[in-house]
């Protein structure tokens, strides 16, 4: 790789990286080329861009952003694949559906940056699992903002013929004394 393609390659890398706030490290080194490319598939179907980098190349990307990406500089050894996603849960589920699948223990999740968090290790792949996505976010708390409201329009709607109720009998006493 020369120079010119070197520059290229890191700029390629610094914007994607701008461009996504969720991605995956992993190390797929004992992987065959089968096995890379049917992980590659199902990224693909779910949205996942999935690329094999040169960690002095992904290094010098993440230095254009400054300090933000500094933690996961120390998992830049060894064999790395990077998982793009928006969302912040997909790819470590892709992770572990594939590894299910597959009866295997790879890929090998090395860390993941998830909005400004930096998750280190294969360890924390059943905590990536059970993040909610932005999507999932938003219908939840659309969910909380309504039903308060539903609980006001049904009491109003039951209350409405004990409120009748309630006024006739009232109309009734003062019609008697």
């Amino acid at each position: 790789m020369n120079k010119e393609q070197k520059t290229a390659a890191i700029a390629d890398l610094t914007d994607k990286v701008s461009q996504y706030d969720n991605f995956y490290l992993t190390d797929a080194s004992a992987m065959t080329v089968e096995d890379i490319n049917k992980l590659r598939r199902v990224c693909f179907e779910n949205g996942i861009r999935f690329e094999v980098v040169k960690n002095t190349l992904l290094r010098k990307a993440f230095e254009a952003h400054g300090t933000k990406y500094e933690g996961l500089f120390n998992l830049l050894h060894g064999e790395t694949s990077v998982m793009f996603s928006e969302s912040s849960n997909q790819p470590a589920k892709v992770i572990k559906k594939f590894r299910k699948e597959n009866d295997k223990e790879k890929p090998l999740l090395k860390g993941a940056y998830v909005g400004a968090d930096v998750f280190i290790g294969d360890t924390s792949l059943d905590t990536l699992i059970s993040l909610k996505s932005k999507e999932e976010l938003i219908g939840e708390l659309i969910g909380l903002l309504q039903s308060p409201a539903k609980n006001v329009i049904s009491a109003l709607m039951s209350g409405e013929q004990k409120l009748a109720g309630i006024v006739k009998s009232l109309g009734d006493k003062k019609e008697e004394n």
